[in-house]
């Protein structure tokens, strides 16, 4: 039997921890077993239970007070992901050996780990090799997507996370619920964007005519291949939810290997004896 992951990454402040927290609730809500994995060696506080946490292993805290590495925040937080990838023995043994696990791993908000550093590809290989079917959901702050070029900057972001980790990808905007509806109503044009009008509207703030070129072929790029679409994530909206986890479920195809549970055989005499009862019934009304 396979298992599942969501691999939620994101950059920092992009509501990864509160996702957890809220879709592990909504799968308990729907009868289904989670467990969350945290991957923030810095991580301070989360309101959700883990089933392992890298702090157990390595912390932020320790490296930077290590005098004879003196790394600051950046660096002591890449040297834990490095040192977690030399150590997956540890998340093998604290994962165990249950089938049908479907597990959401909280990972860090470090940009260039899913941009040019081998950390989580590594760890993406492992999954893999452990039977594991996994999605990345990467998270964009829906309050930092209310301008093009932000907008395009996290497009960027999320294709860069793509291109790295080679998995089926789900890109979700996070903090629907805390925008105002006249903010909302201005974002949906983001979701399904139209890319080359997105670029006639900001294209009189571009003075550089090599930096409109090169705007406009990313801009081509995104919307000619359809490479990158965003889901909105309400934390309040079932729905919306509902949705999102859907896609998440279809792109690792959960629930396709479940055993399929035969509905209880009746005994013919029994059968025969109450159809006798009903037709009985009805003669004598």
């Amino acid at each position: 039997m396979p298992r599942f992951a969501q691999l939620v990454i994101g950059p920092a402040g992009s509501g990864k921890s509160t996702y957890c927290s809220t879709m592990l609730q909504h799968l308990g809500s729907m009868n289904r077993s989670a467990q969350v994995v945290n991957l923030d060696p810095a991580a301070e506080h989360f309101d959700y239970p883990v089933m392992a946490d890298i702090r157990e292993l390595i912390q932020v805290d320790d490296v930077m007070e290590d005098p004879s590495l003196r790394f600051g925040p950046n660096g002591g937080l890449v040297f834990c992901m490095e040192y977690f990838a030399n150590n997956f023995d540890w998340l093998g043994e604290s994962l165990g050996h249950v089938e049908d696990d479907y597990i959401l791993f909280d990972c860090p908000g470090q940009i260039e780990l899913y941009t040019h550093l081998p950390v989580m590809k590594q760890l993406v290989e492992q999954l893999q090799q452990w039977e594991f079917r996994v999605c990345g959901v990467f998270l964009v702050d829906s309050q930092f997507m209310v301008e093009t070029f932000k907008f395009i900057s996290g497009v960027m972001a999320a294709l860069s996370a793509m291109v790295v980790l080679e998995i089926p990808q789900i890109n979700i905007m996070t903090k629907m619920d805390l925008l105002s509806p006249k903010a909302k109503k201005e974002i949906e044009k983001y979701l399904d964007p139209d890319m080359y009008s997105m670029m006639q509207d900001t294209s009189d703030n571009i003075r550089s005519k090599k930096f409109k070129k090169l705007t406009k072929a990313i801009c081509g790029l995104i919307d000619d291949y359809s490479m990158v679409r965003f889901m909105p994530f309400d934390r309040t909206d079932e729905e919306g939810m509902n949705m999102v986890l859907q896609s998440i479920d279809f792109s690792i195809q959960y629930g396709e290997d479940l055993e399929f549970k035969e509905p209880k055989e009746v005994d013919e005499e029994s059968a025969d004896l109450n159809y006798d009862e009903i037709f009985q019934g009805k003669g004598d009304s």
